[in-house]
């Protein structure tokens, strides 16, 4: 395998011999988990899933009627890559904001027992919380539909939840920005968050939207996927010039330590700060729903870099992670025994 040197060249493939490291050594980060504690700052969103099936088409437009068979309630948003982390053995807390309604209070609910109080999370007045319906029939999406409020946090909110992550800091191994573009994260709350984390060197790691990619400058780790890495840098196409154009071009212009670009069918894209750069190819075997797969790979880096990984081992252990819950339908977690698994026995 070779390392790249220029964006244009063809990535070094990370599952070439003597470079990726053994199912052995990737175990042990995975039990060391449990040392590791992450805080999640982000937009919290309930989940809320309609089950059924579909045998006819509705005589009042054309439209299937489905048959609802189940409705379940999940964490989705940041409240899920909390989930994730926790779900792999990791210690995690919540920063957030919740609306002083029925599905904040489902919200709540469902984290449960998951949190030993609501710390970071705090009711917004003006709007609601963020719950996407989803109606499913036969594993395919029907519709969604959602409720929200996109505007920014009031100035007191956002001052709330930094002073709750200043509270945290001594304590943390990592902390995740979980940006869904649901007003929680702000060009001001963003740089006051970096600035305290790089004070008690925490690294920080964002799951990014594209309308905010000039909030995240100096950040440790971004986890764009390809169509938000080309959209923010201004690239055009999707193949691996254009993926690898558009890595380099986001490390710089942010500065941040690693860009890990998420390509679907294709794996990762991992661009390092010395300009080299690695692709993973994909893990899945069988894909039924991509909801949440994201949230995945952002909550295993971070427990993977708490517990000593380098980026690259920590990028082997995110796309075996997201190969697992892309083969569940909706927003899912993976087990520490699940991830050992499948790292096989090579």
């Amino acid at each position: 395998m070779k390392k790249q040197a220029k964006s244009s060249m063809p990535a070094g493939d990370l599952s070439s011999r003597g470079q990726l490291s053994s199912p052995q050594a990737l175990r042990q980060y995975i039990q060391r988990f449990p040392q590791a504690s992450v805080l999640v700052v982000g937009d919290l969103i309930l989940d809320h899933y309609v089950m059924g099936k579909v045998s006819r088409i509705s005589p009042e437009a054309p439209v299937p009627v489905v048959h609802v068979e189940s409705e379940s309630l999940r964490l989705g948003g940041a409240a899920n890559v909390f989930n994730n982390i926790l779900a792999l053995g990791g210690k995690a807390d919540l920063c957030g904001v919740i609306g002083a309604d029925e599905s904040g209070r489902l919200l709540m609910k469902e984290l449960g027992a998951k949190r030993s109080g609501r710390g970071g999370v705090v009711i917004d007045h003006d709007r609601p919380t963020t719950r996407k319906s989803r109606v499913i029939a036969h594993h395919q999406q029907i519709v969604r539909y959602d409720v929200e409020g996109r505007h920014e946090l009031k100035a007191v909110l956002q001052r709330r939840i930094l002073q709750y992550v200043e509270s945290r800091l001594r304590e943390l191994t990592c902390v995740v920005v979980s940006d869904y573009a649901k007003g929680v994260i702000s060009a001001g709350l963003m740089s006051e968050l970096t600035r305290l984390a790089a004070l008690r060197k925490v690294p920080v790691i964002v799951d990014p939207k594209v309308e905010h990619f000039g909030y995240y400058k100096g950040v440790t780790v971004i986890t764009p996927n390809h169509l938000e890495a080309t959209q923010a840098s201004g690239v055009h196409g999707d193949d691996d010039q254009a993926i690898n154009e558009a890595g380099a071009m986001i490390r710089q212009r942010l500065g941040c330590q690693s860009v890990l670009i998420t390509r679907g069918e294709k794996g990762m894209s991992l661009y390092e700060a010395d300009g080299t750069s690695w692709h993973l190819p994909t893990q899945a075997r069988q894909v039924y729903d991509v909801t949440g797969a994201g949230d995945t790979v952002i909550g295993t880096l971070a427990l993977a870099l708490s517990t000593g990984a380098s980026i690259k081992n920590g990028a082997i252990l995110a796309n075996h992670a997201a190969g697992i819950v892309v083969g569940m339908v909706g927003t899912a977690t993976v087990s520490p025994e699940q991830l050992s698994e499948v790292l096989g026995n090579e």
